[in-house]
């Protein structure tokens, strides 16, 4: 069984035709609304999405977890990470998908560096990548030409071993750690991202610093 996970916040505008879109190349969607105020989880539903709520804001890494969680009780053979804010495109997902078997990988990563497809903003592209790398690298995660890119490909192990306990967009480095740490096999795999008005700010930069230092604390 091919799942996907559908982590949305406040995306009533796109996440009918995401899903729907999703069902040509995957067997079920799981849309987990992370306490949207409007009507995500309504329009997931009509679309044929499962729907999981959080009944607080937790962050993009806890609506993850949420998904796999839900993921592994139905026993599910491969899962598929796909924004519901419509960046990412169906196309990548069965080349995507394909490329993950025939390398025999445990998880695949998204890359929008390995094609000219994506309209990355200058600042993703040379500032905030850069500095992305440079966090990996602290904090232990595998080396990838695009380290924040939310789509994914994980196979049953991946999906046991990826326990993410980031519950924001430091999920994004943890994830790459663990794929270290439990020794899966990965590969990369070019996808188009298009850009609307959401986007990683400096800021957001800083936060994801702060987040994985605190986990370091906590977990010692």
């Amino acid at each position: 069984m091919f799942v996907a996970i559908v982590p949305a916040y406040n995306e009533e505008k796109r996440i009918g035709s995401v899903v729907q879109s999703l069902f040509e190349h995957v067997d079920k969607v799981i849309v987990v609304d992370d306490a949207s105020v409007d009507n995500t989880s309504e329009d997931g539903r009509k679309a044929g999405a499962v729907v999981l709520n959080h009944k607080i804001n937790l962050g993009q890494g806890a609506a993850l977890e949420t998904g796999h969680e839900y993921a592994r009780k139905i026993n599910a053979d491969y899962v598929l990470h796909f924004d519901g804010d419509g960046q990412f495109h169906v196309e990548d997902v069965i080349p995507a998908f394909e490329s993950l078997k025939k390398e025999k990988a445990d998880i695949l990563f998204g890359s929008r560096f390995l094609d000219n497809r994506s309209n990355m903003p200058w600042f993703k592209r040379y500032i905030l990548s850069p500095i992305g790398h440079l966090v990996n690298i602290i904090f232990g995660a595998v080396r990838l030409t695009d380290v924040h890119n939310g789509f994914r490909i994980l196979n049953k192990r991946a999906l046991n071993k990826i326990i993410i306990s980031q519950d924001r967009m430091a999920h994004a480095t943890e994830i790459l750690a663990l794929t270290k740490k439990h020794n899966l096999k990965y590969i990369e795999f070019p996808v188009k991202v298009t850009y609307h008005e959401y986007g990683q700010s400096a800021t957001g930069g800083f936060k994801i610093v702060r987040d994985l230092l605190w986990g370091k604390v906590v977990r010692k």
